[in-house]
């Protein structure tokens, strides 16, 4: 069941609205939003951060530094083979 809700909002001067409270903390969890222009009418999507835990040990790698000096790391994966 998809339920609508609508209610009216004042834009200040600046452009910006206020979304209630309770949106926010069901829908928009982090902080950023995307905003559609369709042709007569804005819409509001929530960005959601990207689970970067999918790409942990998913690639191999034949390196000889010892991961616990970033910067000799950091060179290495820069470099031309």
């Amino acid at each position: 069941m998809n339920k609508s809700l609508e209610i009216i909002r004042e834009v200040d001067k600046q452009g910006r609205l206020v979304l209630p409270k309770e949106w926010r903390e069901k829908i928009i969890k982090g902080n950023k939003v995307l905003l559609r222009l369709k042709e007569d009418s804005i819409e509001i999507i929530p960005v959601k951060r990207p689970d970067l835990t999918k790409y942990f040990d998913s690639i191999e790698m034949d390196i000889r530094t010892d991961l616990s000096d970033w910067k000799s790391l950091k060179r290495e994966l820069h470099e031309i083979r």
